[in-house]
């Protein structure tokens, strides 16, 4: 199974200098939501983008992860990551198109 998020690439370059991804979702961090949001197929993450994502210009990517041995936890029909996301976890990245 892998899980998605939609990530500004500006956020995704500074997590690999990291060594870590740390935002929720635009604007929020780990620390002030509590876990990173995330999608369980692309239709999720279409809303995700449409409900959070649809005024950003910035360039938006897909992080593709693989939730194994990470504390994830489906919560009103999504998936939650709660602590940060190990770059080794990201499985592919990609440009997001609407």
């Amino acid at each position: 199974m892998t899980i998605h998020h939609l990530a500004l690439a500006a956020d995704w370059d500074s997590a690999r200098a990291a060594g870590e991804y740390r935002i929720s979702t635009l604007g929020r961090t780990l620390e002030e939501e509590g876990f990173i949001h995330c999608s369980r197929d692309l239709r999720q993450l279409r809303g995700v983008h449409t409900a959070f994502y649809g005024h950003v210009t910035e360039p938006l990517l897909v992080l593709d992860i693989d939730p194994a041995g990470l504390d994830v936890r489906v919560e009103n029909g999504f998936p939650h990551l709660y602590g940060p996301l190990p770059l080794a976890a990201v499985t592919a990245v990609r440009p997001y198109t609407p």
